[in-house]
């Protein structure tokens, strides 16, 4: 079975709703994001953060996995897919995708402080001042915040550089260190780029100038009539 895999980011999930992390709005819009998503953002504020994650986590629960979503998970049955994605939301889980590896985090789910192999469920919308973990340190959300350094880096490496497909959703690949991981794809692998707008790409790249959802089903056509 072939391999393909998918790195997708934050447009993947526009269409269920989930904005990006700019695009919050709001009472949101009058904060930095260094003071919402930084460890001296934490420091100086940690119940903003709180707070903010708080609400992305309560919006993430409201939405439902979208046509992409799904039929990224349908793709299973002809292909060995990975996921590496740098949303922190769960909608390519609740899709039905068994292989997906988050670069930046989980937004339902917090971690210790101290120990950040203490990793926990959250149960619901709220993480709050107070939850602790095991040793006694106060949980925070279990995010890659900026300046922090990306555990999972080197094993989505690993997943690219083996793939026969790589397929680009909702990510301008802009943002490194996530955007040099197109670079560790084999010269021989097909890469496939889906987004609505006008983009530049390398010529060895085909663009599928559709949303998420059916520019997944228009991939999925061409790859089944390969």
């Amino acid at each position: 079975m072939k391999k393909l895999v998918v790195l997708s980011g934050a447009g993947m999930s526009a269409e269920s709703g989930i904005p990006t992390f700019r695009g919050m709005g709001g009472l949101w819009e009058k904060y930095d994001v260094t003071e919402l998503a930084s460890p001296e953002g934490w420091a100086k504020d940690s119940a903003l953060v709180q707070r903010f994650y708080n609400e992305r986590r309560k919006t993430v629960l409201e939405s439902k996995p979208n046509a992409g979503h799904y039929g990224l998970a349908e793709l299973e049955k002809h292909f060995d897919v990975e996921i590496v994605t740098q949303n922190i939301d769960d909608l390519h889980e609740r899709a039905g995708s068994t292989k997906i590896l988050h670069l930046h985090g989980e937004i339902r789910k917090s971690r210790s402080t101290i120990n950040p192999k203490l990793i926990y469920d959250i149960d619901g919308w709220e993480l709050k001042m107070g939850d602790k973990c095991e040793e006694g340190s106060q949980l925070r959300p279990h995010i890659v915040w900026f300046g922090e350094s990306v555990p999972e880096l080197e094993n989505a490496v690993k997943i690219v550089a083996k793939t026969d497909f790589l397929v680009v959703i909702g990510t301008s690949l802009q943002v490194y260190p996530a955007a040099s991981l197109i670079d560790y794809a084999p010269s021989y692998a097909r890469k496939f780029l889906i987004d609505p707008g006008e983009v530049i790409v390398e010529p060895d790249i085909e663009i599928i100038q559709k949303g998420a959802g059916e520019g997944v089903q228009i991939l999925k056509e061409k790859l089944l009539s390969l």
